[in-house]
C-alpha cells in the first residue's frame, strides 16, 4: 500500500510544474480555469458523498460521524485563516507594498496545504484502495487550477520563472512528507476510523467555500451551464469509481 501512497503523493507534487503551461493562452483563459474549478468541486463532493460518507457510516454512529465531519470542516476554516490559503481572493494583494511578502506567504500557505494533502491521501489509502484513488483524483483536480494560480502569484511577486517553478515544487513535495507521516503515524485502525470523517470535512470545506464561490463569478447563462456540466462530470467520475473499482 505504501507504494500507491507515495506514487499518488508524488503525482500530486509534480502538478506544481503545470505552471510551465502558463504560456498557453488557453490556460490563461478564465473560462478554462473555471471549468477545471467546477470539475474539481464535483470530484471532491463526489468523493465525500459516494466514498467517504458510506465507508464512515459502516463504522461510526451517524451523530458521531457528523460531529467529526464538522470538526474537519471547521479545522480547515481555521487553517485557511491562519495561512491565507485564499491567495488574495479579494484582490488585496494588488497593493504594491504587499507584493514581495505575498510570494513567501503563498509558499508557506501552499506548503501547509500540500502537506495536508499528503496526509489525506495516506489516510484514504489506509481505509481502502478505492477511497485512496478517489481522494487522489479529487486532489489532483483541485491542484491543477490552484497551482496555476500559485505560479502566477509568484511571478507577480517578482520571482523569475525558474525560481517560481523551483520553490513551487519544494512546496509541493511536502505532500510526500505528509503521506509518509500519515502512513507510519496514522495507520492504526482506531485512528483511521476517526480520521476519515475529518478528511471528508476538509474536502467538503474546500469544495463549498473555496471552489463553488469562484464559479458564481461567472454570470453568463451559457458559460454557467458549461460549469454545471463540468461539476456533474466530476461527480459522475467519482460515482463510476465507486461502482467499478
Amino acid at each position: 500500500m505504501l507504494q500507491y501512497i507515495l506514487l499518488s503523493s508524488l503525482v500530486v507534487s509534480l502538478i506544481s510544474f503545470v505552471g510551465l503551461f502558463l504560456l498557453s493562452k488557453r490556460l490563461k483563459s478564465h473560462r478554462f480555469l473555471f471549468i477545471l474549478v467546477a470539475f474539481a468541486a464535483g470530484a471532491m463532493l463526489g468523493n465525500v458523498f459516494f466514498h467517504i460518507l458510506p465507508e464512515s457510516l459502516e463504522n461510526l454512529e451517524p451523530i458521531k460521524f457528523s460531529f467529526i465531519f464538522l470538526s474537519g470542516f471547521i479545522a480547515f476554516f481555521i487553517i485557511e485563516k491562519l495561512t491565507h490559503w485564499r491567495h488574495c481572493h479579494d484582490h488585496d494583494c494588488s497593493h504594491k507594498h504587499d507584493v514581495k511578502p505575498l510570494g513567501f506567504l503563498n509558499l508557506i500557505g501552499d506548503g501547509v496545504h500540500n502537506f495536508l494533502d499528503g496526509l489525506l491521501i495516506a489516510i484514504s489509502y489506509l481505509v481502502s484502495f478505492e477511497i485512496g484513488i478517489a481522494t487522489t483524483i479529487a486532489i489532483i483536480a483541485h491542484e491543477i487550477p490552484q497551482e496555476i494560480g500559485d505560479f502566477s502569484i509568484l511571478l507577480f511577486s517578482g520571482f523569475t520563472k525558474k525560481k517560481a517553478l523551483f520553490f513551487n515544487f519544494i512546496s509541493a513535495i511536502l505532500a510526500v512528507l505528509g503521506s509518509l507521516i500519515g502512513f507510519f503515524v496514522l495507520r492504526s485502525d482506531s485512528i483511521i476510523i476517526y480520521a476519515l470523517p475529518l478528511v471528508g470535512g476538509s474536502l467538503a470545506y474546500i469544495a463549498t467555500t473555496d471552489l463553488i464561490p469562484e464559479l458564481h463569478k461567472e454570470t453568463r447563462l451559457r458559460r454557467s451551464f458549461v460549469l454545471l456540466l463540468s461539476l456533474i462530470v466530476g461527480l459522475l467520475l467519482l460515482y463510476a469509481l465507486k461502482v467499478f473499482l
